[in-house]
């Protein structure tokens, strides 16, 4: 139960953060993924970060990550997931519900999500805040409002790209923060690895999105 907490909190692609940590501890290392937390000021739970490489284009990843309805497939404890507000190819808003075992109750949480593209360096950015309103609340859910994090996607190379994902989430309800701290490493990984294997089905591997450049790649492999 307590590694099913901890992916929950993992779950949301959610509002761009510095935080500002300097303290990140690595915490969990494998298969060249890793987890790394840090206290937060005036929180009980602690932020995440994960750092891997992972071969791949940015279009993949983002196809990937903007596929809200493949959510149920590689991330864990998904029940449901979908768009309700399509604003344009790069920015969207979703629902998602997250099944948790008794005695704890299920969250759910809207998400926006958005899609940047530096010009010069071709890094992407994903963002999207936990936005409050959009959903009426459901009997028997616990929503989450306060969540924020980052999705920083780097070229390295042809085909090749580094990640760093940062996550600092309020999981409302009862859940003590101890425990979502104390496994703090386990639902990432699981995550992490998943979204690997997912980045090599079809739907996305010949990826090809109008508002991702993937001309950096070429550039960078001619050194």
């Amino acid at each position: 139960m307590h590694k099913i907490l901890l992916t929950f909190l993992v779950l949301f692609f959610i509002q761009a953060n510095a935080f500002g940590q300097s303290d990140w501890k690595l915490n969990e290392e494998k298969d060249g993924i890793e987890i790394y937390t840090s206290s937060v000021p005036d929180s009980k739970v602690k932020a995440i970060k994960v750092e891997c490489v992972i071969k791949a284009t940015e279009s993949q990843l983002v196809a990937l990550l903007m596929d809200i309805n493949s959510s149920a497939n590689w991330i864990y404890h998904t029940k449901t997931a979908k768009v309700i507000k399509q604003v344009s190819a790069s920015e969207l808003y979703y629902y998602s519900e997250v099944s948790l075992p008794w005695p704890a109750a299920n969250r759910d949480f809207v998400a926006h999500l958005t899609v940047s593209q530096n010009p010069v360096t071709k890094v992407v950015v994903i963002d999207g805040p936990a936005v409050p309103n959009m959903v009426p609340l459901k009997k028997g859910i616990v929503r989450i409002n306060n969540s924020k994090g980052k999705w920083t996607i780097t070229p390295k190379g042809f085909d090749e790209l580094k990640i760093e994902y940062t996550l600092h989430t309020d999981p409302a309800g009862s859940l003590p923060a101890w425990m979502v701290n104390m496994f703090a490493t386990e639902g990432p990984l699981k995550v992490f690895e998943n979204l690997k294997v997912q980045m090599q089905k079809p739907d996305y591997k010949n990826a090809a999105l109008p508002f991702i450049d993937n001309k950096q790649y070429a550039l960078n492999a001619a050194y």
